[in-house]
């Protein structure tokens, strides 16, 4: 329903952390495209905005990209 709503609103890509949305959509349909970010965590995702931003201008209706964000490595003690 909220990418049916937001294509009637004439959204032509949407960015989400819903890694999901891919399996309980049928994306075949849409000319919506989305952007799936890898992380929601605010200062990975800071990190990755050149990509977000490049993926969002190369998108296509009904597309679907994928940009991965492994969490930096945890510091030892």
């Amino acid at each position: 329903m909220l990418l049916a709503e937001a294509e009637s609103a004439g959204f032509a890509v949407m960015v989400t952390a819903d890694q999901n949305i891919k399996y309980q959509q049928d994306l075949t349909k849409r000319t919506i495209a989305l952007v799936v970010l890898g992380s929601n965590i605010w200062p990975i995702v800071c990190e990755y905005a050149a990509k977000i931003v490049a993926a969002v201008d190369a998108a296509k209706p009904g597309s679907f990209e994928f940009i991965e964000m492994p969490l930096p490595p945890k510091k030892r003690a």
